[in-house]
């Protein structure tokens, strides 16, 4: 008999140990999960403005940033961090003067949205992305095309120098 209970703890220590190596192994994978967004949000034209923004130097654009219900509804109410669900946009353009409001104002002031560039994507999930602050990115070009992992891997470490939740854009009223 108490062969047969030593045997039982035996077999109840190897099965906790089978339990924490496949417990720490699903972490690991968890831990190594993609912080890139690969598929463009459907329906993301169709959300609202959070603000608006203006890069120069190498980037020279301006871009719409857009919402999600959930992320417009943390923009309003202050919510941080940002729950899981929320989606973030950044449509970029190239900008070009506009010859037919200068010729209005009488000198060259006006610049508009010339050229797409690329669009930008945030999404938050805390599970998911929880080695990047919960956040994964996408980046896609014009054309619909995701930009590569190289580009894309300098996201988080940027994003994670933000005060609000790896958010740079605050919210416009």
């Amino acid at each position: 008999m108490r062969r047969f209970g030593s045997y039982l703890i035996g077999v109840a220590i190897a099965g906790g140990a089978v339990a924490f190596i496949s417990s720490a192994s699903a972490r690991s994978a968890a831990e190594a999960s993609p912080t890139f967004i690969t598929k463009i949000p459907s329906g993301y034209r169709d959300w609202k403005l959070i603000s608006v923004a203006h890069e120069e130097a190498n980037l020279n654009s301006f871009a719409a940033v857009l919402g999600n219900d959930v992320a417009i509804k943390a923009y309003r109410d202050g919510t941080l961090p940002f729950p899981d669900g929320a989606i973030i946009a950044a449509l970029h353009y190239r900008f070009v003067p506009s010859e037919e409001n200068n010729k209005a104002f009488g000198q060259a002031q006006s610049f508009v949205a010339g050229d797409p560039t690329n669009v930008q994507f945030m999404v938050k999930d805390s599970k998911m992305y929880a080695s990047t602050g919960g956040w994964g990115f996408g980046h896609f070009n014009q054309n619909g095309t995701p930009a590569g992992d190289a580009l894309l891997a300098t996201c988080s470490p940027c994003h994670a120098k933000a005060s609000r939740d790896s958010v740079f854009t605050g919210y416009s009223r």
